[in-house]
C-alpha cells in the first residue's frame, strides 16, 4: 500500500473534478472542513495531482525551510511559468534566483524607504484632492489605480508613472492568468486575455527601456539604474529578465496591497472603537512623514496586521515535492503538491485564540502571534516588498482617515470568488470631510 493513502482525504470530492471547484470558490471553507475532519494534514483530490494540505505554524516552517530542497516553487505554479518565463526569479535555478533577487533587493533597504514615503504622501494627497468635501468610493476598484501609481513611481520613476498606458487595467487582465486549476492549454477566455495583456505590457515596457537608454536621466530614479543593471560578477542582466522584474515589481506592488488595504479600511469601519484608537496616534506624526514617523502609528499597524490575519489576499501557498519526505511519520511522495494555507492557519484556535474576532491587541498580549502571520509568505522567498506594503497601507489610510469620516454601505463584504487574489467584493463607502 502506498503510504500516501494513510493521509486521509477530505469529504465532498466530486466525480472527475474532485475538490477543484470548491478550492476555487471557497478555499477557506474547504480547509475548515478538512481541519475539522482530519486535523493538520489531509489530502485533496485535484485533477491529475495528488495534493496534501499542511496546516499550522510548525508545518509552515517545515514547508518554507524545505523550499529549494525537497520542495519546489518552480513546478508548483505552472501558470507563473506561462505568465513569466522558466528562467525568471522563483522559477529559475536557485543560484539564478539569488542573482536576480540581489538586483531588486536594494530597492527595499535603507534611505530608499524615505523616498517611498515621500511618494506615498504625494500620491495620497493627489488622490484626496480629487475627492472633494464629500462623496463615495468603490473599493477596491478606486484604491487600485492609487496603489498602482505608488508602485510605478516608487520603483520606476515619475516618467514611467506619467506614461499614458492604462497600467492598472492591463495588469488586472494580466492577473487573470494566475489560475491554479485551469489547464494552460485550454483556450479559456481569461487565460487568453492574460496572455494578450502580458504581450502588450512587455512590448510597451521594452519601448520605455529603449527610450530611457537613448535618453538617460540623472540616475536618481530606479529605471535609470535598472536599464543598465548588472549582476555582481558584472554580467549585464538580459532584457527579458529586466522586463519580468519590472512586471513583478509593479504587479506584486499593487496586487496584494490593493486587496490588503481594502480589507484594512473595511475592518476599521466595522470596528469603530479600534478606528478611534488608531486615530489617537495621528497627532504624533508631522505634516509630512518619513519612514521613522510611520512607526509611531502603532495601533494602526496592529489593525493592519489583524486584517492580514483575517483576510490574507493569497489564501494558499503551494510547493511541489521533488523527492519523498516525511511529515509526522507519514510519507509524502515525490510529485505531490504540498499546500499551506494562510487563510486557515490564521484561523486556528491553538495559534490565534478567539480566531474569528478582530483583536489587534493580540499582538501586544502575545507578540509570537505576529511572527506566525504568513500573508506575505515566509522563509527565503518571503515577499521582499512586505515592509514597503505596510508603509504604503499605513501612510495612505492614516491620511485618508485624518481628513475624512467614512461609512461602509455594505455591512459585511465577502472575498471575491474564483482564482487569484482574494480582494473584497466591490464595496461602496461614503465619506465626508472631518
Amino acid at each position: 500500500m502506498n503510504s500516501s493513502t494513510l493521509i486521509p482525504t477530505v469529504s465532498g470530492a466530486r466525480p472527475v473534478v474532485g475538490h477543484a471547484a470548491e478550492l476555487t470558490r471557497d478555499p477557506l471553507g474547504l480547509f475548515r472542513r478538512g481541519h475539522a475532519e482530519h486535523g493538520s494534514m489531509f489530502r485533496l483530490r485535484l485533477p491529475l495531482k495528488d495534493t496534501v494540505v499542511l496546516l499550522g505554524t510548525e508545518n509552515n516552517k517545515l514547508t518554507y525551510s524545505e523550499t529549494d530542497r525537497k520542495l519546489s516553487i518552480r513546478t508548483a505554479y505552472p501558470f507563473f511559468l506561462r505568465m513569466f518565463s522558466p528562467d525568471f526569479y522563483f522559477f529559475a535555478p536557485y543560484d539564478d534566483y539569488k542573482r536576480q533577487r540581489d538586483v531588486v533587493l536594494p530597492r527595499f533597504q535603507g534611505r530608499q524607504l524615505d523616498t517611498y514615503v515621500e511618494v506615498m504622501e504625494h500620491e495620497v494627497r493627489s488622490f484626496m484632492d480629487g475627492m472633494g468635501e464629500a462623496g463615495k468610493l468603490s473599493i477596491p476598484e478606486d484604491f487600485g489605480p492609487l496603489i498602482m501609481r505608488v508602485a510605478a513611481r516608487s520603483f520606476l520613476g515619475e516618467r514611467f508613472a506619467e506614461t499614458t498606458t492604462d497600467w492598472f487595467g492591463e495588469f488586472r487582465r494580466f492577473s487573470e492568468g494566475a489560475d491554479f486549476v485551469t489547464p494552460g492549454w485550454l483556450p479559456a477566455p481569461h487565460l487568453l486575455r492574460s496572455r494578450a495583456a502580458g504581450k502588450r505590457i512587455r512590448r510597451r515596457l521594452q519601448e520605455i527601456v529603449d527610450k530611457r537608454r537613448a535618453n538617460p536621466g540623472d540616475g536618481e530614479d530606479f529605471l535609470d539604474y535598472f536599464v543598465e543593471a548588472a549582476y555582481e560578477d558584472g554580467e549585464p542582466v538580459p532584457d527579458d529578465i529586466l522586463l519580468h522584474l519590472i512586471i513583478m515589481l509593479v504587479w506584486a506592488g499593487h496586487e496584494t496591497t490593493t486587496g490588503q488595504i481594502s480589507w484594512g479600511l473595511i475592518d476599521l469601519l466595522q470596528h469603530p472603537e479600534e478606528l478611534d484608537r488608531a486615530r489617537e496616534g495621528f497627532g504624533a506624526v508631522p505634516e509630512t512623514m518619513a519612514a521613522k514617523d510611520v512607526r509611531k502609528l502603532a495601533h494602526l499597524d496592529r489593525c493592519l496586521h489583524e486584517s492580514e490575519r483575517l483576510h490574507p489576499v493569497a489564501p494558499m501557498n503551494v510547493r511541489s515535492a521533488v523527492e519523498p519526505f516525511e511529515v509526522d511519520g507519514r510519507e509524502i511522495p515525490a510529485g505531490t503538491l504540498v499546500m499551506i494555507s494562510p487563510a486557515m492557519t490564521h484561523r486556528l484556535e491553538e495559534e490565534f485564540p478567539d480566531p474569528d474576532s478582530f483583536r489587534p491587541d493580540r499582538y501586544v498580549e502575545d507578540p509570537r502571534q505576529l511572527r506566525r502571520l504568513i500573508g506575505f509568505g515566509g522563509g527565503l522567498h518571503r515577499c521582499l516588498g512586505m515592509r514597503f506594503a505596510y508603509l504604503e497601507m499605513t501612510v495612505v489610510l492614516a491620511r485618508l482617515l485624518q481628513r475624512y469620516d467614512f461609512e461602509l454601505r455594505n455591512p459585511d463584504p465577502q472575498p471575491i470568488p474564483g482564482q487569484g487574489a482574494k480582494w473584497p467584493e466591490a464595496t461602496e463607502v461614503t465619506y465626508r470631510r472631518r
